[in-house]
């Protein structure tokens, strides 16, 4: 799945743009234009929730009208089985979805079968285009946050990924592509289901098929067969699914797509404001229907009468009145459901089926296991964001709200988290010192969460007070060092009294003493208007060392190794002094771009990062800090588990 462009006959940029429409255009199937020619189809869909569910009516039909086509003398097109239809549907289905919820536009569709030759399997080739070039193509999900929103969210494009042997994007004036290539496979020989399909493939179609069931895979009743032999499967499925979302309104979109149409023909999600208070009215997060046309209707019937659940009401079903919609039909049974987490209520669910004077036991009863894993999923979710936030705002106060501008130094830097749900130990700060001094630091705690917080808290306002108290640079880290031990064998102090007084405690002195080691690069800028260079002095205490680029592409270290803070008590450290000559660069580092991994090998292997930092001569500050940091990411397949933090110095 990397992206690049299939052969040339697959090109989007070939494919006759369908005419822009309110209204999808008639299928336009069974074009073999001349003899070999490849039969397709094009439709054009408004930029509405409507669309995904017109892709699926249009590829299918599509689809069907091939089956078998050609003429006598030539070659049958590959026969196409109901399970491919399937992923066809699941895949145009995610695309379109995509297109809609990140565009808004209209939306052309084509798809086309090629019948292949020579050792090329035969293909089905669909390109949805927008019109809005500039969106990004979203790879996660990114349910939209308009309550008055009825879209189908989608699973970002992990599901595209899992189907397509390849697919891609193509941009032209004022039209976004994107293209996939769903191979039609062989039939396997008895005795060996699956074939090629690897494990990523399997997880795409299990999702797909949850979410996204086909037709003739839907009960039209409440079979309670059915319920008997897949309630556990369809379970285990959902809470699998539900366990890896963050988000309470993505659970919400999802929780509809579960519930309509298997056991339920329309659905109402309403979630409680988190931090609301108790008069805060429940917010209208997701409404669905098995039929698109009647999600609009259903809305606006459901918004005016929201369900009243009464106190005693803690999970179990309470009949409602049915919604008053002709769209929805005469009569049925509704019920609401409170979603209870934890002993917190998070939300209520209504859900309705025509025609039925009362659901059967089976499925009330499977309605509520699966309810009970939406509101723990909901409740997780929220513990999560809440802690998350936290991290945040601890973050932005343990970072500098300013970095100051030096005189002739062009600076930048960049600080990535590797959990923005915690925060890092990785920290940064450039401000002004004593006697027209500049100072930089650069540091790493040992650890994270909130005991690396806690030591960056304690370790960045000391090091500003010693700065500009006058203290030289080996002094600020003697100091620091000190200060470090000191905290430290007070922490650990504290854990044994408390370890004394309560010996069911956990905690120990040990862990609270590594929290405190801290390895930093500290240095001062010194501007010389004489001949425009900047004195430099600097030191390094346990920390990857600062590497010097000189505009002839030469690169060296600027320090010397020294022991880490707060490991030994009484430790001294030295500073050594070098100039900054106009055009020289000063790149520093934390571990997390040294130590970047890629299998068995680190990134600064045989000198990696000397290696990538002298092919940034020429460039201004911002440009080698981006061009560092996009090394370090292309250098492994997963992002990196470290903070990333680096600061420039460019002498200008």
């Amino acid at each position: 799945m990397n992206g690049l462009y299939p052969p040339t006959s697959h090109d989007p940029a070939e494919t006759a743009k369908a005419p822009p429409g309110d209204a999808p255009a008639p299928v336009a199937a069974n074009l073999p234009a001349a003899r070999g020619a490849c039969p397709n189809a094009r439709t054009s869909l408004p930029g509405n929730p409507l669309a995904p569910g017109a892709a699926r009516r249009f590829i299918r039909a599509a689809l069907a009208d091939w089956a078998g086509l050609g003429p006598p003398d030539e070659p049958q097109l590959p026969e196409l089985t109901e399970q491919f239809a399937y992923e066809a549907v699941v895949l145009v289905n995610e695309l379109v979805t995509n297109a809609v919820v990140h565009a808004g536009t209209t939306v052309d569709v084509l798809c086309r079968l090629e019948s292949g030759e020579g050792p090329e399997p035969a293909a089905l080739v669909i390109e949805v285009s927008d019109h809005h070039p500039s969106r990004a193509v979203r790879s996660e999900p990114q349910p939209a946050r308009d309550e008055g929103a009825a879209y189908e969210y989608g699973r970002g494009l992990q599901v595209v990924a899992a189907l397509a042997e390849c697919w891609g994007i193509t941009y032209r004036t004022g039209l976004k592509t994107v293209w996939a290539r769903l191979t039609v496979d062989e039939q396997e020989p008895p005795g060996q289901p699956g074939g090629h399909r690897d494990e990523l493939l399997q997880r795409g179609l299990r999702v797909a098929e949850i979410l996204a069931p086909s037709p003739h895979r839907t009960p039209r009743r409440h079979d309670r067969d059915w319920v008997n032999r897949g309630a556990l499967s369809f379970l285990a499925e959902a809470s699998d699914l539900l366990a890896g979302q963050f988000d309470e309104d993505m659970i919400a979109a999802l929780a509809g797509q579960l519930l309509v149409p298997r056991l339920a023909e329309w659905c109402a999600i309403w979630l409680d404001e988190d931090a609301g208070g108790p008069l805060a009215a429940p917010r209208l997060a997701r409404v669905w229907h098995a039929r698109e046309s009647a999600i609009e209707p259903l809305r606006a019937a459901v918004e005016k009468e929201p369900p009243r659940l009464p106190a005693a009401a803690r999970g179990g079903p309470v009949p409602m009145p049915w919604p008053r919609a002709p769209e929805l039909g005469g009569d049925g049974t509704a019920l609401a459901y409170r979603l209870v987490a934890g002993g917190s209520e998070v939300g209520v669910l209504l859900l309705g089926r025509a025609g039925l004077l009362r659901l059967p036991d089976e499925v009330t009863g499977l309605i509520e296991d699966f309810l009970r894993r939406v509101a723990l999923a909901i409740g997780a979710a929220r513990q999560y964001t809440r802690q998350a936030t936290i991290s945040r705002v601890l973050q932005r106060g343990l970072l500098p709200t300013r970095v100051a501008e030096i005189p002739g130094i062009d600076s930048a830097f960049v600080y990535q988290p590797s959990n923005e749900a915690l925060a890092g130990g990785d920290f940064y700060d450039v401000f002004p010192g004593a006697d027209g001094r500049w100072c930089f630091a650069l540091g790493d705690v040992q650890g994270s969460g909130p005991e690396a917080a806690v030591v960056t808290g304690l370790a960045r306002p000391w090091l500003r007070l010693l700065a500009r108290e006058g203290y030289a640079v080996h002094e600020v880290l003697d100091r620091l060092n000190q200060l470090l031990v000191d905290d430290a064998t007070e922490a650990a102090e504290a854990a044994v009294r408390l370890a004394t007084a309560d010996p069911a405690t956990t905690t120990g002195a040990p862990d609270d003493a590594q929290a405190r080691f801290l390895s930093l690069l500290y240095g001062e800028l010194v501007p010389d208007d004489a001949d425009g260079s900047v004195r430099c002095t600097l030191a390094s205490a346990g920390h990857p060392l600062p590497l010097l680029l000189r505009p002839d592409g030469s690169v060296r270290a600027a320090a010397v190794p020294q022991i880490l803070l707060g490991v030994v008590e009484g430790a001294r450290y030295e500073s050594e002094s070098l100039r900054l000559l106009p055009g020289d660069t000063l790149l520093c580092v934390t571990d997390g771009v040294t130590e970047r991994r890629s299998g068995p090998h680190l990134f600064d292997d045989a000198d990696g990062l000397a290696t990538e930092l002298a092919r940034c001569v020429g460039l201004t500050a911002s440009g080698v800090a981006a061009r560092i940091k996009q090394a370090v990411y292309d250098f492994g397949d997963t992002p990196p588990a470290d903070d990333l933090a680096l600061l420039v110095l460019r002498a200008s």
